[in-house]
């Protein structure tokens, strides 16, 4: 997965994509050792050269940790060395910490919802939500919005997916909850919620895109 800044983005953003790059997929790539955590040193990331690139400092990542909307990343400090990590998302294999779930009674909303596009949906429809390249698959605990919701779909997102995760989770398929309040699962065996799991799918009008008894 390569990746390169676009100029017409803000200073910002530039560097909110970069850290996302690096710290989700492309730190071995960029030739960084990462923790089993996830954890970078922020010493070794400053030294990338796309990092040199944006002409980043501590401060500034700093401030996209702090103000970052979706609470993507953490930044930590141990015997005087900083370390960084993204909360979920990786493709890297990492062990973040997560809280498995074991009944929708485990987070605020008790809603699992993943949101795509109407041509990811076409797919998805038959052959159910996959994790792709990604450790886990996302979803979020409410639309993009909603009371309490930071982080886990896009909010250009038009299709809304919602999974009974008590099925799934009396089924054998894994459910757990990220520092930043994102619900995530590997899947099944094959990495896939297979759409016998969709409690209902709606558009941004709240029409329905599938029968109520899937």
């Amino acid at each position: 997965m390569g990746f390169k800044a676009n100029k017409r983005d803000s200073p910002e953003v530039q560097l909110s994509k970069t850290l996302s790059y690096i710290l989700r997929h492309g730190a071995a790539k960029e030739g960084i050792k990462v923790r089993e955590d996830g954890y970078i040193r922020v010493d070794d990331l400053m030294a990338v050269p796309k990092m040199q690139k944006l002409n980043a400092n501590m401060d500034q990542i700093r401030q996209i940790v702090e103000t970052n909307d979706k609470k993507r990343f953490r930044l930590i400090e141990e015997d005087g060395v900083w370390y960084i990590r993204a909360n979920q998302g990786h493709t890297i294999k990492v062990e973040v910490e997560l809280k498995p779930l074991e009944s929708v009674e485990d987070f605020s909303t008790g809603i699992a919802v993943h949101g795509t596009d109407e041509r990811a949906w076409d797919k998805i429809r038959d052959k159910g939500l996959s994790r792709m390249k990604r450790n886990h698959i996302h979803l979020a605990s409410g639309k993009p919005g909603d009371e309490g919701v930071i982080s886990g779909m896009r909010n250009s997102s038009k299709v809304f997916i919602y999974i009974d995760i008590e099925a799934a989770l009396k089924d054998g398929i894994p459910f757990f909850l990220s520092e930043n309040g994102v619900i995530l699962s590997p899947g099944d065996s094959t990495g896939v919620i297979p759409p016998k799991y969709f409690l209902k799918v709606e558009d941004r009008s709240g029409n329905s895109l599938i029968n109520s008894s899937p």
